[in-house]
């Protein structure tokens, strides 16, 4: 469905969802950006903190769709919003990466965080629903942020996976690689999502033109689904 085709009401309404759904991620990245980056620390974890600095940059990214929502028009912040989420992405990775090389090279050595696990596997339930919640009415109204936002969303259950992995097998086994090498992961992560969203590369939500009344031509995003958007 293009943005042309929904009513003011339905409009409306997918606006209002997205706010709500930015709150609770907000809500949810503040907790767990304060639980990882204090484990991360007492446990010398390149991992967690990267986990934490990560749940910092979402907070940025859900504030900028605020930030873009809350106009009357929201589709003229529309490349503001993107810049935003995509400088936040790289500045994680610039971040991270040097504190997974450190660990590497035997600056520092991580430690067991019982609290990062479960952190970790908590945030494997929250953000998956947060994600697909956004991301579906952000594909319905046609906002590239609202889908990019979305994606990030999505990115911290993959990284939460990654992060737990990484805890697992340095707490069972004493692989104290594993902790930097999952930082990797996150960092190659951002540095991916930072150029799609640099780009406005978003799943192929509908482009600004065609909230406009223009239409785009046939897509494919990196979801495996290939869409033709209506002129």
């Amino acid at each position: 469905m293009t943005a042309e085709a929904l009513e003011p009401g339905r409009k409306a309404i997918l606006q209002r969802r997205i706010r709500i759904v930015v709150a609770l991620t907000i809500t949810w990245n503040v907790i767990e950006a304060v639980v990882a980056l204090a484990a991360g620390g007492e446990a010398s974890s390149a991992a967690l903190i990267g986990f934490g600095l990560d749940s910092v940059v979402e907070v940025l990214s859900a504030v900028a769709i605020a930030w873009q929502f809350a106009s009357p028009d929201p589709e003229r912040r529309e490349k503001t919003a993107l810049r935003v989420i995509a400088i936040s992405f790289f500045a994680l990775a610039v971040y991270v990466t040097t504190e997974a090389v450190l660990s590497l090279t035997g600056v520092r050595e991580p430690e067991h965080s019982s609290v990062g696990i479960v952190l970790a596997a908590l945030s494997l339930v929250v953000m998956p629903f947060l994600s697909w919640f956004e991301r579906r009415c952000g594909r319905e109204l046609g906002s590239a942020s609202a889908v990019a936002d979305s994606k990030q969303t999505l990115m911290c259950s993959y990284l939460s996976a990654a992060l737990l992995v990484g805890l697992v097998l340095n707490s069972l086994l004493d692989w104290t690689w594993a902790d930097p090498v999952a930082a990797l992961v996150i960092a190659g992560f951002a540095v991916r999502e930072g150029v799609e969203a640099w780009r406005g590369d978003a799943c192929c939500a509908t482009s600004a033109a065609a909230l406009s009344g223009g239409g785009d031509g046939p897509c494919e995003d990196d979801c495996g689904m290939r869409e033709t958007q209506s002129p």
